[in-house]
């Protein structure tokens, strides 16, 4: 490929109109407010927030992951369903608006999962916001979110969710998660704190027990 044709591609995927695409999938929502429902999953890639217990690793390196034209991306989504979720890596450190536009023109719901590490952009008719400690979640995300999905992996993480419940607008959904690697310990802390503080509830990775992606 000519240093032309890269340039080409590279300003495209600055304006959002190509990303890096590391998969695409039909499935059920495992997690969060929408789980048991059919979506269409769109896996960008590119991530540096580093979850060291982050179960797609493979996401996190953008450059080796095709750039693929949104209105290819938009097209393959809408015809297996009407809710779309984009998630990653993490979609954010990409500008959204364009996908978000085809997607919506093609009449669909879109739903992003985030860390919030970066500036919101996209038209979004659902935000999962799962903010993560090595990157803090921006205001603009949080003003927005309709759910606030916080992962916990030990117990000072009950900590780290109150902080951001307490920040997040007061229509947001608030879930704590147990990390899939220690549910067994963790699951029964999380039911403890859920019943002894309501305003939550207990969302699980119900794709994985149902061995599906």
């Amino acid at each position: 490929m000519t240093k032309q044709a890269l340039e080409s591609i590279q300003a495209q995927v600055d304006l959002g109109e190509m990303l890096p695409l590391m998969e695409e999938f039909y499935t059920i929502q495992g997690e969060g407010f929408h789980k048991g429902t059919a979506a269409y999953f769109i896996r960008v890639g590119g991530c540096d927030v580093g979850c060291h217990w982050c179960d797609v690793k493979e996401s996190w390196d953008a450059a080796i992951h095709p750039p693929t034209s949104a209105d290819v991306i938009a097209k393959n989504a809408a015809a297996y369903s009407d809710t779309i979720v984009v998630t990653g890596g993490e979609p954010l450190m990409w500008d959204m608006m364009p996908l978000t536009q085809k997607l919506k023109k093609l009449g669909l719901t879109t739903h992003i999962e985030t860390s919030g590490a970066y500036e919101l952009s996209g038209d979004w008719d659902w935000i999962c916001l799962s903010p993560k400690k090595r990157m803090l979640p921006k205001v603009s995300v949080l003003d927005k979110a309709h759910e606030l999905k916080v992962i916990i992996y030990n117990k000072s993480d009950f900590e780290f969710a109150e902080k951001y419940a307490a920040q997040v607008n007061d229509e947001c959904i608030l879930y704590l998660q147990p990390e899939w690697s220690v549910r067994d310990k963790i699951v029964p802390l999380i039911v403890d704190y859920v019943m002894k503080h309501p305003k939550w509830k207990v969302s699980l990775q119900t794709h994985k027990y149902l061995n599906i992606p």
